[in-house]
Formats: C-alpha cells, structure tokens, sequence
C-alpha cells in the first residue's frame, strides 16, 4: 500500500513534466516566428507630432509630414477641418504640437491668447472665384453676381473656417455680405465642402482659396476667376508651435523644414507659394 507522500509523486512529476513541454513550445514558437511583438514595439516608440491643419492646405502638408517622418523617423498625425472649429478644438483638448490656419488672423488670435510658442511664414492663401470647368455660363469677376439670384451660390460659414472668414470681409467691405448669405443656397463648413459643390454640379458659383482648385481632379473640373489684389490680397500661411506640444524641439524642426526652401516648392506647387 502507498504512503500518502508516495500517492501525490506521479501527479506532480506529470504537471512539471507538461510545464516544461509548454515552455518548450513556447520557445519554439517565438524561434521560428521571430518574436513579431519586437517590430511593434519600435513602432510605439517612435516620436509623433499632432498637427492642427487647416482643409485647404491638408494635402500639402501631407506630402511635407511624409517626407519629414523618413528624415526623423518619426509618425505626424494630422487633423484636417475648418480653422475656426480647429482653434476651438486646441482650447477644448488642451493637446498637440503644431497649428495651420487658413489666414493668419487666426494665428494672431493664438499668440494673443498665449497658445503659440513660435511661428513662421510659410506660404500665402488667396481668395478667387470658382465655376465649372470652361465657365459655361460666362460668369463674370463682379461680386454682384453672389446677390442678383441669377446663380446657384454657395458660401463658407464665416465661423467655421478661413474661407468663410475671409468671404465675410470682402463682402462686407462692398456691404453685400447679409444679401449673399441669404442667396447661398447654404453655408459651408470649410473649403473642401465649397468645392464639392461646384464639382459635383449643385453650384454654379462659389469664392474660395485658390489652392482648393489644384487639389487632386479638382482642375479637371474647376476654373478659378481671379479678384483683383485691393480686393482679395494674399494672406500670410503662418505655421506655429503650440505650448501643449510634448516635443517642442522636433516640432520646431518641421516648422523650420515647413518654411525652407524645399517646403517652399513643394507648398508652390499645391498653389501656397504664390
């Protein structure tokens, strides 16, 4: 008859031996896998920059961000709308390390409000009118035709984003601003928005920044009547660094990269070098 000690030795000789079989495996397995978990790892680590960016200049900024990350092997997210709701988004999330407006009245309210660290030139924006490709209807560069009710109209919300800022004070320095706004057939939240109307035929006339136009197939379906400068002048793309930026130094390097001579022809060619 077995002693109690002697009943209990085969049971626990068969857990250490199963223990060491599943350690075995489990060696085996990350030998031949190549313990994937370690490239995840890299990727987690890398530094990354959130960039507040105005719609109009996404697609640049886009191509600067992708050659950035190469040089600094860094990730740079980039949020895209209307620079107003963008401005309103910094106050509320209290996050991120670079801002883009579409003019830079927008960056002037920043600084003033103490969320800019530094800033820098590094393009121009400029309102023009927008038709269909070929202008089928003969519109004409006088801002009367927003107000007369001959053509469907659609107009930036001047609230949401730069464009719609920008349309509020050229309309209101030729006092047709509150007549328009109830012409529009209605109000759009940024430039992306007031393009697709003319390109997908709901308007016939619109005022936007002229980049908008040279974005991917839009010149394949847009025509830009441009406004004389007393009128529209060009207005200064400003790049800051925001002060809840928790890379300050490789922020910085982007802006200074943003407006060197290489951003310059890469942002000219998007229609923000003019």
């Amino acid at each position: 008859m077995m002693t109690n000690l002697e009943s209990f030795k085969l049971p626990i000789s068969g857990i250490i031996t199963r223990t060491i079989i599943v350690s075995v495996l489990m060696f085996c397995s990350c030998t031949f896998l190549g313990c994937e978990s370690q490239p995840t790892e890299e990727v987690n680590s890398k530094r990354e920059l959130l960039v507040y960016c105005g719609s109009t200049m996404a697609p640049a900024i886009r191509e600067l961000a992708d050659i950035f990350e190469q040089q600094e092997n860094c990730v740079i997210k980039i949020i895209t709308d209307g620079s107003g709701n963008l401005h309103r988004s910094i106050h509320i999330n209290q996050v991120g390390d670079l801002y883009l407006p579409g003019s830079e009245g927008y960056m002037e309210k920043c600084q003033e409000e103490g969320l800019i660290s530094e800033s820098r030139p590094i393009g121009f924006n400029r309102a023009v009118l927008i038709v269909a490709k070929g202008n089928p209807l003969n519109i004409s560069e006088d801002l009367d035709n927003f107000v007369t009710g001959q053509y469907r109209t659609v107009l930036g919300a001047a609230e949401s984003g730069s464009i719609g800022r920008e349309t509020k004070l050229i309309f209101d320095m030729e006092g047709i601003y509150s007549k328009a706004v109830k012409q529009a057939l209605f109000l759009a939240t940024d430039s992306k928005d007031i393009e697709s109307a003319i390109r997908e035929k709901y308007a016939d006339l619109t005022i936007n920044w002229s980049a908008a136009a040279r974005w991917a197939g839009n010149h394949i379906d847009v025509d830009v009547l441009r406004l004389n400068e007393s009128i529209a002048p060009p207005h200064v793309l400003m790049l800051g660094v925001l002060k809840t930026t928790h890379s300050p130094e490789l922020a910085r390097r982007f802006m200074v990269f943003a407006g060197s001579d290489e951003g310059h022809t890469l942002l000219s060619r998007y229609g923000l070098g003019e």
